[in-house]
């Protein structure tokens, strides 16, 4: 009788993963996009910006798979050209946001008293006002712009992060190994990024998968209010903007563009809720 090799926290959570058909339909999705967006350059059939006034407005053909726009411009190429800014968009203000929440939780969950009432308390007071507003705010304050687009959308993420870490935090600073490291002279700094914070990455994980696809959306819902990305750059929500005066005679303009954000949307949740099953310490086995 063969004896079931334990592959450690990780490797079991991978073996969950990948027995989850649908979350890793969502992983395969994501790689997808990933690619496309890598190597958009090679993949797209046009420049896309390049213009082409004697077909505007075509419907799906053979030379242009989706169809064109008002100014002859290729749909197809610019959904790929688009995939690399929203991805983009949302992994850096996730990561900014995890980054920055994640320090702020440690801190707060570690030292508790007066340093946890302030934080927590300025956490309480951004998540007072919706997200999408908050962000609507900020990029309204800002330039639009790439980089300011993802400041946006990162601190309106910040207090998911703060809140998730410093749970965690509170958690696990009592347990032994946290007591023998501080008996032995280790730093509050070393403590918490070598010892802590490792130890909150698997609701991280998934918190950022999920956090992924809303910061999508909201990149998308800021450029189609022309707070975000600028034309001539394609983003799939600037897309949608574009292309709503023209939806009840050429509704290609809007379905292709909505349905890259519904496919991208949908493939990182079903990601999300696999990895929090496969991240569940209750069903490691």
């Amino acid at each position: 009788m063969s004896k079931k090799v334990s592959t450690g926290f990780w490797g079991d959570a991978w073996r969950r993963l990948r027995r989850n058909n649908v979350a890793m339909v969502g992983l395969a999705i994501l790689v997808l996009l990933v690619l496309a967006a890598l190597f958009a350059d090679y993949l797209a059939p046009y420049a896309y910006d390049a213009q082409d006034y004697d077909s505007v407005f075509q419907t799906s053909s053979a030379k242009h798979w989706l169809g064109t726009d008002n100014f002859g411009r290729d749909i197809l190429s610019r959904i790929i050209h688009g995939s690399r800014v929203s991805l983009l968009v949302g992994f850096s203000s996730i990561i900014t946001a995890i980054i920055v929440g994640g320090i702020l939780g440690a801190v707060s969950g570690y030292y508790s008293g007066k340093v946890d009432n302030f934080i927590m308390r300025s956490m309480d007071i951004l998540m007072a006002i919706p997200g999408m507003l908050l962000a609507i705010s900020l990029a309204a304050a800002l330039k639009p712009g790439l980089y300011n687009l993802v400041i946006a959308i990162a601190i309106a993420e910040v207090p998911a992060y703060a809140r998730i870490v410093r749970s965690s935090v509170l958690s696990i600073k009592n347990q032994e190994f946290i007591e023998a490291a501080q008996c032995i002279g280790a730093s509050d700094s070393r403590i918490i990024f070598r010892h802590i914070l490792p130890n909150c990455m698997a609701p991280i994980i998934v918190q950022a998968t999920l956090g992924m696809a809303g910061a999508i959306l909201s990149a998308a819902a800021l450029s189609f209010l022309g707070l975000g990305i600028q034309p001539p750059t394609p983003e799939w929500g600037s897309m949608l903007s574009n292309a709503r005066q023209y939806i009840r005679d050429y509704p290609h303009m809007v379905m292709y563009p909505g349905l890259a954000i519904m496919i991208t949307i949908f493939a990182l949740n079903i990601l999300g809720d696999g990895l929090r099953d496969a991240l569940d310490p209750r069903l490691r086995n």
